[in-house]
């Protein structure tokens, strides 16, 4: 009867320290949808004050544009809106650029770089947004989504990708699924039993 109580003891504890492996799904949603209207502001260049007046220029078309579409539920009409009030936007980047060009545009072929925020891969393309473009408009950009509005992230603070990184976790990733790992959504973690059990 010792030897019995003794081996089931040492059987739990061997069970108890060997590695197990435990799947957890882990949603990484796409934030934007397809279906959306961005805010694109160039900046004339790099230089302190240049990016200072951008985001001035942020400030003040974002605080009026979030207003505008905070009731509105469908793009389309997102998009009239937008595209009646053009003119009331170009008026509050005047008055905050003062004696600076600018441009202000409201298209769906606006570029975009490949940017990845928040563990998100956004790939570039050319989509749907209110452009502004401030002087020669080659510095640092910033964006975000005004409808549905999604501002209050700043996907500017993500890291652009250039194009063959992009592939490279393109070509890793098929390399994961042929390889037949765990579903993408899926992180694998190994606890200890006994661990656990005694925590």
């Amino acid at each position: 009867m010792r030897k019995l109580i003794l081996f089931s003891v040492l059987i739990f504890l061997v069970i108890g320290f060997f590695p197990q492996k435990v799947v957890t799904q882990e949603i990484n949603p796409q934030v934007i949808p397809d279906e959306a209207i961005r805010l694109r502001i160039l900046a004339n260049s790099d230089d302190d004050k240049d990016q200072a007046l951008k985001h001035q220029v942020r400030d003040a078309v974002n605080e009026e544009v979030t207003e505008w579409v905070a009731d509105i539920r469908n793009i389309d009409e997102a998009r009239e809106l937008i595209e009646a009030r053009i003119d009331d936007i170009d008026k509050i980047v005047a008055e905050t650029v003062g004696d600076q060009p600018y441009q202000v545009s409201y298209r769906k072929d606006v570029a975009f770089p490949t940017k990845l925020y928040d563990g998100y891969l956004y790939p570039a393309g050319e989509y749907e947004a209110i452009l502004i473009s401030i002087g020669e408009a080659e510095g640092s950009n910033w964006w975000c989504v005004v409808f549905p509005p999604l501002c209050f992230l700043d996907f500017s603070f993500g890291t652009t990708v250039d194009e063959e990184e992009s592939a490279e976790e393109i070509d890793e990733d098929s390399e994961e699924a042929e390889s037949g790992k765990e579903d993408d959504d899926a992180e694998i973690e190994y606890t200890f039993f006994f661990l656990k059990w005694f925590s």
